[in-house]
């Protein structure tokens, strides 16, 4: 079952790159959505948090390539984008040095204000970016913010990713990062 829940998730995350349905992505796609997060916080991709989010969405199209020993300008199916992510982040060593840095610059884009804690309207306009629904938003939010503070810590946020996209625990929070799944 664990598997099939990690398998899941990062089935979510694939479409959440394919975004025009073509049932294959390419790194254009994934730097597709790092364009439409930074529209959705007004971000220009030659800001130094900008640049950190696009550099870090390409690492990790470079690592999902040569996890597949392929080259970074290949179209990956939804199984291709499974092993990739496997192989690099979940159980290769690439999650450190390459994702976390990419979700880290998400992250710095919900906390405009750098206090370090993320509000529900930055959420809000985050998932937008990534396209979830709007009545799931709430849901995940809440579901996240387990303390009822009314806000995330850019921490909470980070660890919420990488239980996302690399775990296999049915209760942690990070399943909840998108949505109910």
């Amino acid at each position: 079952m664990a598997i099939d829940l990690l398998n899941h998730k990062l089935d979510r995350a694939f479409d959440h790159i394919d975004a025009g349905g073509a049932g294959s992505v390419e790194r254009e796609d994934l730097l597709g959505l790092g364009a439409r997060v930074l529209v959705g916080f007004g971000e220009s991709p030659t800001s130094v948090t900008g640049s950190g989010l696009v550099d870090g969405f390409d690492a990790i199209w470079a690592a999902l390539a040569d996890a597949l020993g392929r080259d970074r300008e290949s179209r990956l199916s939804r199984e291709d984008f499974r092993e990739g992510m496997r192989g690099a982040f979940v159980s290769g060593d690439r999650y450190e040095p390459v994702f976390r840095p990419a979700t880290v610059a998400v992250a710095a884009l919900c906390d405009p204000d750098c206090d370090g804690l993320v509000g529900r309207r930055e959420f809000r306009t985050m998932l937008g970016a990534f396209g979830t629904a709007y009545d799931d938003v709430d849901v995940a939010f809440d579901r996240l913010d387990r303390t009822g503070r009314g806000t995330l810590t850019v921490d909470e946020l980070v660890a919420a990713a990488r239980q996302y996209y690399t775990g296999e625990d049915p209760g942690a929070a990070g399943n909840w990062l998108f949505g109910p799944l």
